[in-house]
């Protein structure tokens, strides 16, 4: 493996040398894929013979994070063009599988059957705007940024566009988006690696912030092609098998994507009993007298202090009085005591929450929407019915608007098409990209639909004395994931009694379909690929982005290879760590993380990207203003209406909503804005020069001047 990636053909090398590398690299491929099957098949055999689940764990992680380091190290590398491009030698095929890796993020990997299984049709809107986007890949940029030879995107923005200034605006859109998309993939792997080993969250992020490092730190996009390649192999495998034996065992047949409408049948029908059912709607009458205590308690916030106070002070006092008192209840109740907010603010900071929190339980089916429900409200009721549902169906429109443009304009995903030996093999990579993406997509609304089957059927109605394992695990991991609470007291398990995140359903599935615990561990290690893929191609990106583009090309021209490649790994270095402090933060769920990062994404990039290819009158003022007139509205309206951000910039103003659009498809104010603007600038100032203008023509038609790409 060693000499194949360091003896591979440049991008200059005949199409022998290429055949030879390509077959060398199936080759080596079809034994690691051989070799992980004979490892998790291995370790399947011991545990049957008692090696425990933590020792399962670890093996998983060290195991997995080894091989990725390991290929970095083989991989390593000084020179500029594989450490910036993989040296334009990667095949389509490959291309394409590494893509799919530094695709399927944290967010595609565990977010997204989450989001299908809590908002059921709404979550569509992700599998059709990430889909989708590959088609403009494919139509509008690929090829022709390929074409354009360049190292990065702001490289390109000032190449076409002359100067500095739409370089550095490139710069900062590039590293703003990634860094937005790395805070995610980095929570994502402390999640994951917690799971694994039982090490606090922190902790765990640190852990498999070496594994990132290791591969992107030591041989660039070289050493993090060959990776993706492994990882993508590693979590195509994890994902399939779990949704594949809850197919078996719920329907004897082993293929998910077929029987998907079959079960969703019967989950419609079992919400139908559930709504229906006393239990669930004694616990729901429950959660409204809480909402309604919360809101009493905000009406004279110092009286509800004193009085919580006063009532955590006589338990307390009563507990101690009582020889017979358990210690356990005695510390509980001095915990209690010692948890109740100190200052007013933090009162009804505490206040608010549980009022929000116990709203959004006091509906039916823990307030997710009827699976195969298309969007909120109905076209036909009253006048707020009709309202909700415009909105809904206006923010599902919205935000597959944002992840197809935003998919298109991704530096780190444009920056692959960079590494094939053609403008031809860059087309054929993204045709092999969508299909491996496919694989994934095509199963996660299947996944999401056996687990609610699972979950409706046989946990509810379950003892709380009886409930499986997995619940008080992950209830360990973070309660805020999943946690369980027998409201009502009777003893049995409520679906409004269980308050679970999206994050888990993927991780969780294996357990909860009963598979061993071995399977439960390679998918967290397929989850983990997913996010260490994706986060060693966004911190490359930013690394590139400062190195490359600000030192290199607006700093100091003169700087050698060396000097340039080594900037790049040390501010790689401090980038990550940056992002692992924020992501140690729990800023926010990963899927709004991601999603900013489309916004701020399609924003920035896509209109000057599309019309610096198709417009040669688009010129460097025009591109500058619409870049930045694009990414400032999408940011302010976040900003202004998204709960983490308010905080964080201390915005007290109503939340004032456009349309009704969530600040999660913010890009679909900052994309028109970007090409209004770019256009109408461009009319009014001066044409680029007839090099540039002959450059674009020869990128878009190679033909008339009599050449090929």
């Amino acid at each position: 493996m060693a000499g194949i990636f360091e003896t591979a053909p440049t991008g200059g090398s005949s199409a022998a040398d290429q055949r030879a590398f390509k077959s060398q690299l199936n080759k080596v491929y079809a034994w690691y894929t051989g070799g992980f099957i004979a490892f998790v098949i291995v370790l399947a055999i011991l545990e049957q013979m008692g090696l425990s689940r933590s020792w399962i764990g670890f093996i998983f992680l060290l195991a997995t994070v080894g091989l990725y380091a390991g290929i970095g190290i083989m991989s390593r590398t000084t020179d500029a063009a594989e450490y910036y491009v993989a040296g334009r030698r990667v095949p389509a095929i490959y291309n394409g599988m590494a893509t799919g890796a530094d695709w399927m993020s944290a967010a595609s990997f565990i977010g997204m059957a989450g989001t299908l299984y809590l908002t059921g049709y709404g979550g569509l809107a992700f599998i059709m705007g990430w889909t989708g986007g590959y088609c403009l890949v494919a139509l509008f940029l690929a090829p022709y940024l390929r074409k354009f030879g360049q190292f990065t995107i702001p490289d390109f923005l000032g190449e076409r566009y002359g100067g500095n200034a739409a370089r550095f605006v490139g710069i900062f859109a590039a590293i703003l988006c990634s860094f937005t998309y790395v805070v995610a993939q980095i929570y994502g792997v402390g999640l994951i690696t917690t799971r694994l080993t039982g090490v606090a969250f922190e902790i765990g992020i640190f852990l498999g912030l070496g594994g990132i490092l290791v591969c992107s730190f030591l041989g660039g996009m070289r050493a993090v092609t060959w990776t993706q390649v492994a990882q993508y192999i590693i979590l195509i495998i994890a994902y399939m098998i779990p949704v594949v034996w809850l197919s078996v065992k719920q329907t004897s047949v082993p293929v998910p994507q077929a029987i998907y409408g079959y079960q969703l049948q019967k989950v419609t029908e079992r919400e139908k009993e559930l709504k229906a059912d006393a239990k669930e709607q004694e616990v729901i009458e429950i959660f409204k007298q809480q909402a309604a205590a919360a809101a009493e308690k905000l009406k004279d916030v110092p009286a509800a202090m004193a009085a919580d106070r006063a009532a955590a002070e006589a338990k307390l006092a009563d507990l101690r009085s009582r020889a017979d008192a358990p210690v356990a209840e005695i510390q509980a109740a001095e915990r209690a005591l010692a948890a109740l907010p100190a200052t007013e603010a933090e009162a009804k900071a505490a206040y608010e929450k549980a009022k929000t929190g116990a709203e959004a339980r006091a509906k039916p089916l823990a307030g997710m929407p009827p699976h195969a429900a298309q969007f909120a409200g109905d076209p036909n009721g009253d006048e707020k019915a009709q309202k909700t549902y415009d909105e809904s169906r206006r923010n599902f429109l919205a935000l597959v608007f944002c992840l197809m443009i935003g998919t298109a304009a991704l530096p780190h995903i444009l920056m692959r098409y960079y590494t094939t030996p053609s403008v031809k093999e860059a087309r054929e990579s993204v045709t092999w990209s969508l299909f491996f993406i496919f694989l994934l997509y095509f199963t996660a609304p299947a996944l999401a639909v056996l687990v609610k089957y699972e979950i409706f059927t046989n946990l509810v109605g379950t003892p709380f004395d009886q409930l499986p394992a997995w619940i008080a695990s992950w209830a360990k991991v973070d309660p805020a994931l999943l946690s369980v609470t027998d409201v009502n007291k009777d003893g049995l398990l409520q679906l409004g009694e269980m308050k679970i995140g999206g994050d888990i359903i993927v991780l969780a599935t294996a357990e909860i379909g009963g598979l061993p615990y071995v399977i439960s561990g390679m998918v967290a290690a397929g989850g983990l690929a997913a996010a260490l893929s994706t986060a060693d191609g966004l911190l490359l990106t930013i690394a590139n982005a400062l190195s490359h583009d600000l030192y290199y090309k607006m700093i100091d021209p003169n700087a050698s290879t060396a000097r340039r490649v080594t900037l790049s790994k040390m501010l790689l270095l401090v980038v990550a760590l940056a992002a692992a402090y924020v992501a140690a933060q729990k800023p926010a769920d990963i899927l709004f993380l991601v999603s900013a990062a489309f916004s701020f994404a399609a924003a920035a990039f896509f209109p000057a990207l599309v019309l610096g290819v198709f417009w040669k009158r688009a010129s460097s003022i025009g591109a500058v203003l619409g870049m930045v007139s694009g990414l400032g509205v999408t940011f302010y309206y976040m900003v202004m209406n998204q709960p983490w951000l308010r905080k964080v910039f201390g915005v007290d103003s109503p939340v004032d909503l456009w349309f009704g659009i969530q600040p999660i498809s913010a890009g679909v104010f900052g994309v028109p804005l970007g090409f209004a603007v770019i256009i109408l600038v461009s009319l009014v100032t001066p044409a680029p020069s007839k090099a540039t203008q002959e450059l674009i023509e020869h990128v878009r038609y190679p033909n008339l001047r009599g050449q090929r790409g």
